[in-house]
C-alpha cells in the first residue's frame, strides 16, 4: 500500500512516499502524518519507514517525503536551511489536504532530531498541523551546539567555523564546506543509524541556520492542539533539556516521556515501550477513528 508520489515546494519538487492503511475503504477520509526525516537523511531512514509501517497498521495515511537537497527532492545538494524545511513541511501539508483519502482537518506531523525541531516549528506557524510528535528534537539551536560541542576547545572550534564560513561566503562568494560530524558529533557506536546515502558534508550555512533556529519561541502556539515530546534521558546526540525547556514553553495538552532504554534513533530502535506509549497517546488525542457514541 505504498504510492510514489511528488509535489512542489516554492519551485522545487519534492518526493515522496504515501503509505495507506489496508482496511481503508475508497473514497474514505483518514486523518495523516507527515514523517519527518533528521538531519541529512532521508525518506528511507529507519526513523521514517518505521513509523510510517505502524502508523498505517493503526489505520492513518502516512507520507515520508525528502526534503529539498536531500534524497530524491530537487534543490542544492546539502544546502539544509531550517526555514527552507519547514517551508517545505508547510507544501506538504497542502499536499496532504488535496489528496481524496485524507481528512483535510487531521494532519499531524511527527518527527525525529531535525525533523522533530521542524515539526514543532511548522506546528507553532502552520494552525492546519491538528497534532505534533516530537522525538529526540530540540527547541533552541545555539544551546542545542553548546551541549553537543560542550568543552571549551570544542565550542571554540565550532564558533570559529562559523566564522569562517562568514568570511568565505564574503571573501568567494561560495560556501565553506563542512564536515557532518563537525556540525553534529554522533559517537561512532550509533553512526550505523545514519540513512544510506546521507549528506556528509554541509556548507556552513547550514550550521548558522542551525544555529539560529528557535522552536522555542513558537511552540507555545501549538495549544490547544495535542503535542508529544519523546526524548531518550541519556541521549548523547541531541542534549535531553531540549525537550525539557519545550516542554515548559509548551502550553496544555502537551506531554513529555524520558525513556532510559532507548538510543537517539528511537524509533528506528523498534522499542516496543516507545510504540506502545505512542499508540495509547494517539488514541486519546488523535484517534485513527471517531469514537462512536451511543
Amino acid at each position: 500500500m505504498e504510492e510514489r508520489v511528488s509535489f512542489t515546494s516554492g519551485a522545487l519538487k519534492i518526493a515522496g512516499v504515501v503509505h495507506k492503511p489496508a482496511d481503508q475503504r475508497q473514497g474514505e477520509r483518514r486523518p495523516a502524518f507527515l514523517v519527518l526525516h533528521g538531519f541529512g537523511s532521508n525518506k528511507d531512514s529507519h526513523n521514517c519507514k518505521l513509523p510510517c509501517e505502524f502508523l498505517t497498521d493503526w489505520g492513518y495515511v502516512a507520507m515520508r517525503f525528502d526534503y529539498r537537497g536531500c534524497g530524491e527532492s530537487e534543490g542544492e545538494k546539502s544546502r539544509i536551511i531550517c526555514l527552507e524545511q519547514v517551508e517545505d513541511t508547510k507544501a506538504a501539508v497542502t499536499y496532504m489536504a488535496s489528496r481524496p483519502d485524507v481528512d483535510p482537518e487531521r494532519i499531524a506531523v511527527i518527527g525525529s532530531s531535525f525533523g522533530a525541531a521542524v515539526a514543532v516549528y511548522t506546528g507553532g506557524v502552520d494552525k492546519r498541523v491538528a497534532a505534533v510528535v516530537s522525538s529526540g528534537g530540540w527547541g533552541n539551536g545555539e544551546r542545542k551546539f553548546r551541549g553537543q560541542h560542550a568543552t571549551p576547545e570544542a565550542w571554540a572550534r565550532f564558533t570559529k567555523m562559523l566564522a569562517e564560513g562568514k568570511e568565505h561566503r564574503a571573501k568567494t562568494g561560495k560556501s565553506l564546506m563542512v564536515p557532518r560530524y563537525d556540525i553534529v558529533p554522533i559517537p561512532p557506536e550509533l553512526r550505523g543509524n545514519l540513512a544510506p546515502n546521507s549528506v556528509m558534508e554541509f556548507p556552513s550555512e547550514t550550521a548558522q541556520s542551525m544555529f539560529d533556529f528557535k522552536a522555542d519561541d513558537v511552540v507555545g502556539n501549538i495549544a490547544p492542539r495535542p503535542l508529544l515530546l519523546l526524548h531518550s534521558s541519556h541521549d548523547t546526540v541531541t542534549p535531553t533539556e531540549q525537550s525539557l525547556e519545550m516542554f515548559k514553553r509548551a502550553k496544555h495538552p502537551v506531554d513529555l516521556v524520558l525513556f532510559s532504554d532507548t538510543t537517539h534513533f528511537m524509533f528506528g530502535n523498534e522499542n516496543p515501550r516507545v510504540r506502545h506509549i505512542l499508540k495509547d497517546w494517539l488514541d486519546k488525542y488523535f484517534p485513527a477513528k471517531a469514537k462512536v457514541t451511543a
